[in-house]
């Protein structure tokens, strides 16, 4: 059997959110079968938990918040993303403010955390997302046209493409493809950073967002160049980080897909809108397991190796 995974042991993480600028602790732990993603504020008078689902999605400005009655938590991607590429299912996660920590700005260091907590295998089969048949969501024409799609595929494979005109970005490359069935995930994936424009911080300041955002957690660019003195860690880092984004975001379904997903200028609200539209039709999508792991795509028997 393909079975559902989840931590050996409890660890922990401490940092700044990106937008809040607020100090912040994450707890990460095991969690029993079945029990999916949960975070809970432990910082409110009653702690809340807020299980992650597409309908538990609230606002997906600049990045993917869940809510459950008032109580929220902003840029949850970055870890998600994490939690897709090595496969795990279960987990509890206190939280002591509104906000994940940004931590490097990529999702690298919780790869880090989750790995060195160990990933236990739980007697319950793990459950897939499969999709059927294409759905697209699209908006906008012209120089305005940005779609995100999924279709039938036996594994987990995505392709992006961004439209950003810049020098580093023209020369490092607008388009990436990654098949989670590779086992490169922290390595090829997870070390890519977020990314912004020194134009664009002083706007976002004042709408008090990217308080907490600085050189030592995101790519900052002027009007031509990369400013941060170590330069870039991959050649195709911004087109990357953007698949890490998908992949955060794609997981908040509350299971892995099977599906191919392919995207232009797509976004954390485009991302979640395809989530949606793909719930919303029952005949595209079934829920699977594997009693044979030897059946199961390529690469989702393994746990990810490191980097």
């Amino acid at each position: 059997m393909l079975a559902q995974r989840t931590l050996k042991s409890l660890t922990k993480a401490v940092g700044v959110g990106l937008h809040s600028g607020q100090r912040v602790e994450l707890t990460l732990r095991p969690a029993a079968p079945d029990t999916g993603i949960v975070f809970r504020r432990i910082d409110l008078p009653e702690p809340v938990d807020i299980p992650v689902n597409a309908l538990s999605v609230s606002d997906t400005r600049l990045a993917s918040t869940i809510a459950n009655g008032g109580a929220k938590v902003h840029t949850i991607e970055h870890l998600m993303s994490a939690c897709a590429g090595l496969g795990l299912d279960n987990l509890l996660i206190d939280i002591t403010a509104e906000e994940v920590p940004i931590l490097d700005g990529s999702s690298a260091s919780f790869v880090y955390l989750l790995q060195s907590a160990g990933i236990a295998t739980q007697n319950a089969p793990k459950r897939f997302i499969r999709v059927l048949e294409p759905v697209e969501v699209r908006e906008g024409e012209g120089r305005g046209l940005k779609w995100a799609r999924l279709e039938p595929y036996h594994g987990y494979k995505l392709s992006f493409e961004i439209e950003f005109d810049h020098p580093a970005v023209n020369a490092s490359g607008q388009r990436v493809e990654f098949d989670l069935g590779s086992g490169n995930y922290a390595r090829e994936i997870a070390r890519a950073r977020t990314f912004g424009f020194t134009k664009d911080v002083e706007m976002m300041r004042s709408h008090g967002l990217a308080l907490g955002g600085g050189l030592d957690n995101a790519i900052v660019m002027d009007d031509v160049k990369v400013l941060n003195a170590d330069g870039l860690r991959y050649g195709d880092e911004f087109a990357k980080h953007k698949i890490l984004d998908a992949m955060g975001d794609l997981y908040i379904v509350g299971k892995p897909l099977l599906a191919a997903y392919s995207a232009f200028r797509s976004g954390h609200a485009m991302n979640n809108q395809l989530l949606r539209a793909l719930l919303d039709r029952p005949q595209a999508y079934e829920l699977v397991s594997f009693e044979n792991e030897r059946e199961a795509p390529r690469g989702f028997a393994q746990v990810a190796p490191a980097w």
